[in-house]
C-alpha cells in the first residue's frame, strides 16, 4: 500500500512539473494546449498501470514497454528540464533588459487635457512578452527532448546488449595456498520477466559457460514473476557448466512473486542449480576446502524467511576461507561478525540509471566493484540485466569472473 501512494504522489508530481515545461511553457491557451495536457495525463495513467499492474497480476504484462520506456523518458527529461532552470531563468532576465528608449518628438496637448492613449505600443509589448516566453520555453523543451531521446536510446542499447565480461582478482590474506587459482563466475540480477526473452537466458548461460569458471554463483534478483509464466525463460539454465556446480541465493524480488520462492527454489533444483537457502557447502579444490554460504535476502523476514547467518555459517572449521553469498551488500554488517573473507553480492545493479548511482550509497555499503566493509572484501556485481525500463546509463550489464589468489 504504502509503495502504491509513494510511486502515485511521485508521478503526479512529475507530471505536473513536465505539463508546465513542455505544455504551458510552449503553448497559447486553445485547442492545442488541451490535446496535449490530456496526452501528458493518459501517459500519466500508463506509468501509474504499468507499476501497479505488472506487480499484480501477468495479465497486465502487456504495459510494460510502452509503460517503462516512457518512464524512462520521463526520468530524463525530468533530469534535463531540471538541469536546464538556470540557463532558461537566465536568458529570460536577459532578454526583459529594457532597450534605450528612442528620443520622441514633443506632443503639444491643450492645458489641462490628459496624454493620449498608446493602444498599438500596448499591444505589441503584450504579444513580444508571449513570443518571448514561447521561444525561451520551445527551445528549452526541444534542447530537453532531444537529450532525453538520445540518452534513453543508448541506455537501452546498452541494457539490451550482451553484458561486460568483468574480470577481477581478490587476494584472500588466508586462502590456502592450494586454493589460489579457484574461479567464479558471478551473475545476479538477470530479472526474466515480460521485457525480456528465452535469447536473454540463452546469451548468458552461452557467456558464463565460455568462462569456464570452476563455481558459478548467482546472486539473487533471477526472476521477476511466477513460474507458471517464466519457466521456460529459465529452461537455459539446465546447460549451465562449471567444475563444482551452480549456486543461486534469493533476492528481494524473489519474494515478490504470488507463489514466493519456494517454487523458483524446486525449479531450479530440477535444472541443476542448488540454492543455497541459509547454508553453506564445501568446495574441495586440489585437497583443500573452501567454504561456500548463502544466506537468503533480507525482504525474506517479512515472511519468516529472512537470513539466518548462524545456521549458514555458525560452527564451521575457523581456519577456512570463507566466501558468502547474499544478495544486498549491506547484509556484510552481519557477515562480519562471522569471519567472512568475502562477500558476493548484487542488488544495486550499479545504479542503472544515471543519477541513481548517487542515491544507492544512501542504502548500501558498496555500488558496484571491490570494496572492504568492516574487514570483509565486498565485491558488488553490477547485474546481467535490468529492472523497470529497458536501459542502463553509466552501468553496463555485467557478469564477472572473479579468480582467488
Amino acid at each position: 500500500m504504502g509503495f502504491a501512494v509513494m510511486t502515485i504522489v511521485a508521478t503526479l508530481v512529475v507530471h505536473y512539473y513536465l505539463w508546465r515545461r513542455l505544455v504551458r511553457s510552449t503553448t497559447s491557451p486553445g485547442r492545442g494546449r488541451r490535446a496535449l495536457t490530456w496526452a501528458l495525463v493518459a501517459l500519466l495513467v500508463l506509468v501509474v498501470a504499468t507499476f501497479l499492474g505488472t506487480r499484480l497480476t501477468t495479465g497486465l504484462w502487456w504495459l510494460a514497454w510502452p509503460g517503462y520506456i516512457w518512464f524512462a523518458l520521463m526520468f530524463y527529461l525530468v533530469v534535463f528540464l531540471v538541469v536546464l532552470e538556470i540557463p532558461r531563468a537566465l536568458v529570460s532576465r536577459l532578454w526583459r533588459r529594457p532597450a534605450v528608449p528612442a528620443v520622441k518628438e514633443p506632443v503639444l496637448v491643450a492645458s489641462g487635457a490628459p496624454p493620449a492613449a498608446e493602444p498599438a505600443q500596448a499591444a505589441e509589448t503584450a504579444a513580444a512578452e508571449v513570443s518571448r516566453r514561447l521561444f525561451i520555453g520551445r527551445g528549452t523543451a526541444l534542447v530537453a527532448g532531444a537529450a532525453a531521446l538520445g540518452t534513453v536510446g543508448y541506455g537501452m542499447r546498452t541494457a539490451l546488449g550482451p553484458p561486460v565480461i568483468e574480470p577481477v582478482k581478490v587476494t584472500l590474506p588466508k586462502l590456502d595456498p592450494r586454493l589460489s587459482g579457484l574461479r567464479f563466475a558471478v551473475v545476479s540480477d538477470i530479472h526474466l520477466g515480460p521485457l525480456t526473452g528465452i535469447g536473454h537466458t540463452e546469451r548468458i548461460v552461452r557467456m558464463i559457460n565460455e568462462l569456464e569458471a570452476d563455481v558459478v554463483a548467482i546472486v539473487g534478483d533471477l526472476v521477476d514473476g511466477p513460474v507458471a509464466e517464466l519457466g521456460p525463460l529459465a529452461k537455459p539454465f539446465r546447460s549451465l557448466e562449471s567444475r563444482y556446480g551452480a549456486y543461486f541465493v534469493t533476492g528481494n524480488h524473489e519474494y515478490y512473486t504470488a507463489n514466493g520462492p519456494d517454487e523458483w527454489v524446486k525449479e531450479l533444483d530440477q535444472l541443476g542449480v542448488r540454492s543455497l537457502r541459509n547454508e553453506r557447502v564445501e568446495i574441495r579444490h586440489q585437497g583443500a576446502v573452501l567454504d561456500l554460504a548463502g544466506v537468503n535476502d533480507i525482504y525474506g523476514a517479512n515472511t519468516d524467511d529472512g537470513p539466518d547467518f548462524d545456521k549458514a555459517l555458525g560452527g564451521r572449521d575457523a581456519a577456512r576461507s570463507t566466501v558468502l553469498l547474499a544478495h544486498q551488500p549491506v547484509q556484510v554488517e552481519r557477515a562480519k561478525d562471522y569471519g567472512v573473507d568475502l562477500q558476493l553480492s548484487g542488488h544495486t545493479h550499479g545504479g542503472q540509471i544515471v543519477p541513481f548511482n548517487l542515491v544507492v550509497p544512501l542504502q548500501q555499503p558498496v555500488v558496484s566493484g571491490l570494496a572492504t566493509v568492516g574487514g570483509v572484501q565486498v565485491y558488488v556485481t553490477r547485474g546481467a540485466g535490468f529492472w523497470g525500463p529497458p536501459v542502463r546509463v553509466g552501468a553496463p550489464p555485467e557478469i564477472t569472473l572473479l579468480e582467488l589468489r
